[in-house]
């Protein structure tokens, strides 16, 4: 039986606003050498890049199909591995002792192109799972409806902060921090409050999603790490792209699930509990890395 989440439309809205702050906020931190930047790190974003948008997702596909979850369980992990690279990201990245500019350029990166590449990549990768395309289906989501909603909900706030960062550069810059962490407290308290209003669901279905959600975003965490290794980059580029691959906007996830897939209570539980625990198992790397010494390659 699928567990029926308490949701309403007042909520939907809610939620939509924060995200649209939360975007604004990228935004403003967005500055036009984080583009120019990229000349002179082209292979740390190729290893950036490749890891969330191809690293991922195949690992989400092949954890699918060793652990065969329900499908609904399977299209949450999808669309969350989908999402782009949430903008906390940049505070553990700090904490880490990991390149801050990397990670920027990267959620700046991922969160400009998010509203043609998140539709795409779920799309395509949950058409590679037998069974789950009979579900979307059922469904009957229309790409050039997501594509318009994402154009909504991502890339309009994006370019509204652009703008006011170019045009008002002075109080952007000393806005963006406040509004950066309050998005990301109100989106994270926003996420608590559905959890504690859905609590006997939750209790009921905790055990179901929990290791599963703990395994997946562990392996994005190592995956980054072992990619960013193995392509010989910089220690603090190993530690950037770890985190980059394992902080995913399930903001962004639980709007297109209250808007697409009718609120499906399993996707929906999979995109709020990576929202919380992604910001614990975000914090406890970043604290093992601030320990470790940075290793240069020579």
């Amino acid at each position: 039986m699928e567990p029926k989440i308490n949701f309403s439309p007042g909520s939907l809205q809610a939620l939509n606003v924060c995200l649209a702050i939360i975007m604004f906020g990228v935004a403003l931190s967005i500055k036009p050498h984080h583009f120019y930047q990229l000349r002179h790190q082209k292979k740390a974003l190729f290893t950036g890049l490749a890891s969330q948008y191809l690293l991922l997702p195949l690992i989400t596909y092949l954890l699918i199909i060793i652990l065969t979850p329900s499908p609904w369980i399977a299209l949450g992990m999808m669309l969350v591995a989908a999402c782009p690279g949430g903008n906390v990201s940049n505070f553990y990245t700090m904490i880490s002792r990991g390149n801050v500019a990397l990670s920027v350029t990267l959620t700046a990166f991922t969160s400009v192109l998010a509203f043609i590449i998140t539709p795409v990549t779920f799309l395509f990768w949950a058409s590679l799972v037998p069974g789950l395309s009979s579900h979307l289906r059922q469904l009957e989501i229309q790409f050039l409806d997501l594509f318009l909603n994402m154009i909504a909900i991502l890339l309009l706030p994006l370019i509204v902060g652009m703008v006011f960062n170019n045009r008002f550069p002075n109080a952007a810059e000393k806005i963006s921090k406040p509004v950066r962490v309050t998005s990301i407290l109100i989106l994270v308290s926003f996420i608590v409050v559905t959890l504690y209003s859905n609590a006997l669901v939750f209790k009921e279905y905790i055990m179901l999603i929990f290791w599963l959600v703990m395994l997946h975003n562990g392996l994005a965490l190592t995956g980054g790490y072992i990619l960013s290794y193995l392509l010989k980059n910089r220690d603090d580029m190993h530690r950037t792209v770890a985190i980059e691959t394992g902080i995913q906007n399930s903001g962004l996830g639980l709007v297109l699930i209250f808007t697409f897939f009718n609120g499906n209570g399993y996707m929906a539980l999979i995109a709020a509990w990576w929202g919380v625990w992604h910001l614990i198992s975000g914090f406890i790397v970043a604290y093992i890395f601030q320990r470790k010494s940075i290793h240069q390659v020579t």
